[in-house]
């Protein structure tokens, strides 16, 4: 990856566009932000992976992500809760959980942080209608 510097922050090209980096929103994406999305984008990939081998169908997922930082130490980021809900017939939330926790130990983000940030995961269900 290459980055350039612009008057509000840098900016990169990537395969899927051009990515603007910036501490103000008003010049592209904050560097927590783009943290925060990279864990919860890699969690859910993951995530989704184990449910297909397991060959569980679901019919949609949302992840809400909070975020806990420490202004007294450079405003870092201490603590990330991601609550994943997932939609769909017949789910188990035992299986849910375990499959949860497996892509835990299994996503390359949340292990690059596991010694400095907190991840937190929980998972909630939507069973819909038959």
């Amino acid at each position: 990856m290459e980055f350039h510097l612009t008057d509000g922050g840098i900016r990169t090209k990537l395969e899927y566009g051009e990515l603007a980096i910036a501490g103000n929103d008003n010049h592209g994406f904050r560097p927590f932000q783009l943290m925060i999305a990279s864990i919860a984008g890699c969690s859910a990939s993951v995530f989704r992976k184990i449910l297909a081998k397991k060959k569980i169908a679901i019919d949609d997922l949302k992840i809400r992500a909070e975020t806990t930082r420490d202004m007294h130490d450079a405003n870092r980021i201490t603590e990330i809760k991601l609550y994943f809900v997932v939609k769909g017939t017949n789910l188990n939330i035992e299986t849910l959980e375990k499959s949860l926790e497996i892509a835990h130990r299994n996503c390359p983000m949340v292990r690059s942080v596991e010694n400095s940030i907190v991840i937190k995961e929980t998972v909630e269900i939507i069973n819909l209608a038959n």
